[in-house]
């Protein structure tokens, strides 16, 4: 039997544990209380998973107008020129800050900070820690946040839905202005019980959603849940078209996927197929070094020219030492499958990895929702524009969470009538042992579909195709939702194909091939068509 739900309360309530809800957590801990809540252990995000850095200006040689030119150029005509101004600008101050955090990054024999390079970037200006950057922010992050008396962590706990207007019985629709966020409803696996977690400012900080495809560097985690439940809750949501595909994942059965890091390349990694032909200057003069949606479309054009199911990616040549310096867990892991990077070439193929669409933001990283902030991955702040410039992710994450917290401090609402008025969730709903196939089925459908129709080269009839599948998944798993309890399963189920409607349909929407949305239809850039495409 589920357990009595209860009621939490906090000034501040943080919805993921990356780097991005990390940050705002502890900037805004000295003046209240603030409750993280996590789906799994703290740990266990993209964040977590990042391999290659941070993009930042630190090196003497290099220029801020430099790192501003490469992010508009990768874009693709869709970045927001202020805001990159403001990221590439006040990035160098928040990498100082998780420096002095304790953040130990790599450095030169002369100890200086060691600057890779990685496709798109004119300069060598990638932060990093060997091949484990995301780990080693999060560890140092984490350590902080459990130091601090006034931060809460909720490890298990499943963010199911927004608490905005309509949950008071009030009708809740696109036009109105004035929407306010209250929280979130939150489900505690151990207890199964559905709890109200009330708080005058919350953040979205959940992360992306890459497992709404087959193939994905992303974790199990990455289902889309805040831009699903801030979408259920009318908040704006734009370019959703832009997923970026890895070029290069680890092809092997029980890889999983693995990424294997852009800083390859950008330390001399060769691309070949599978005849030993290097072939990326045959699409871009940059070769290896091209922004990442040009190389994964020549990968994925090499592949499918010659009917082969990967190509090689080696870095070899620049023998073990340099490779075990650099690379040491890339190199550990595909020894695990049998393939050492130092003696023989790696095979890679693309898979989806980054959502560069996601929650409208402004440059406070406020949502069209009141009281509702969100930093990160599940937000659209118009940094990536049309395609992310590797490694922009961690510092957009920690220069828009410093935002936020700067703007919420300064804006602090006070506890409203409206917040004791939030009810209890419905625990109606029993379980139905024998329907859990259901979720299961129609998870590995939809990923199916939207790897074979809405991957990497795209066209309008795969995609009303897609949209038209999604649409019954949609129905079923509503159907099914309504008469079981809520279990996270059911949950990331219904996130995930909300997250496949909103890529179909912005792919739909965009008339024309720009940055990471190629589609045979459209197959040339159209200047009518340089805007967001906003939902």
């Amino acid at each position: 039997m589920p357990a009595a739900p209860t009621t939490h309360r906090f000034d501040f309530l943080v919805l993921g544990s990356g780097v991005a809800g990390l940050t705002f957590a502890l900037r805004v801990a000295d003046t209240g209380t603030v409750g993280i809540v996590t789906k799994k252990e703290s740990v266990e995000s993209n964040t977590n998973w990042a391999q290659g850095g941070i993009a930042a200006v630190t090196d003497p040689g290099d220029s801020l107008e430099s790192h501003i030119e490469d992010t508009l150029d990768a874009g693709a005509g869709l970045c927001d020129p202020e805001v990159v101004r403001v990221v590439v600008t006040e990035g160098p101050a928040r990498l100082q800050e998780l420096i002095d955090l304790g953040a130990d990054f790599s450095r030169d024999p002369d100890g200086e900070l060691h600057l890779g390079r990685e496709g798109g970037h004119s300069a060598n200006r990638i932060v990093h820690a060997a091949d484990a950057t995301g780990a080693e922010v999060e560890r140092s992050l984490l350590a902080a946040i459990r130091r601090h008396p006034n931060i809460e962590v909720f490890e298990y706990h499943y963010a199911v839905e927004l608490i905005t207007e309509h949950h008071l019985g009030q009708t809740v629709t696109r036009l109105r202005p004035d929407t306010a966020c209250y929280g979130a409803y939150v489900l505690d696996e151990e207890r199964d019980a559905v709890d109200a977690f009330l708080a005058r400012t919350t953040l979205l900080a959940t992360g992306g959603s890459g497992q709404v495809y087959a193939h994905t560097t992303n974790p199990d985690v990455a289902t889309g849940d805040g831009l699903a439940m801030a979408y259920r809750a009318k908040a704006h949501v734009a370019n959703m078209e832009f997923v970026q595909f890895h070029p290069t994942s680890l092809f092997h059965p029980d890889a999983d996927s693995f990424l294997i890091s852009e800083a390859v390349r950008g330390e001399g990694g060769i691309l070949t197929n599978l005849a030993g032909e290097r072939f990326m200057f045959e699409y871009d003069e940059r070769g290896e070094l091209a922004p990442r949606d040009i190389v994964a479309r020549a990968i994925d054009d090499q592949i499918k020219r010659r009917g082969d199911k990967h190509v090689w990616l080696d870095i070899s040549h620049i023998g073990e030492e340099a490779i075990e310096h650099h690379f040491p867990m890339i190199r550990a892991r595909c020894l695990d499958f049998g393939i050492d990077i130092a003696r023989e070439p790696i095979p890679v193929v693309p898979a989806a990895h980054y959502q560069c669409g996601g929650v409208v933001t402004d440059l406070d990283a406020r949502t069209t929702i009141r009281n509702l902030y969100a930093s990160g991955e599940v937000a659209c702040t118009g940094l990536h524009g049309a395609n992310r410039l590797a490694s922009n992710s961690l510092l957009e994450a920690m220069v828009f969470s410093y935002r936020a917290a700067r703007h919420a401090l300064a804006h602090r609402p006070g506890w409203s009538e409206d917040h004791d008025a939030v009810p209890m969730w419905d625990t109606g709903g029993t379980s139905q042992e024998r329907e859990w196939v259901l979720v299961a089925h129609n998870r590995e459908e939809l990923q199916r579909l939207m790897s074979d129709l809405v991957g990497i080269v795209r066209s309008d009839l795969r995609l009303q195709r897609a949209l038209r599948r999604t649409r019954l998944l949609y129905e079923e798993t509503e159907d099914f939702y309504r008469r079981t309890r809520v279990s996270v399963g059911a949950c990331e189920l219904r996130n995930l194909i909300a997250t496949a409607y909103l890529i179909v349909t912005s792919a739909l929407m965009r008339r024309e091939s720009r940055g990471l949305h190629f589609t045979l239809d459209y197959p040339d850039r159209k200047e009518s068509e340089r805007r967001p495409t906003v939902i």
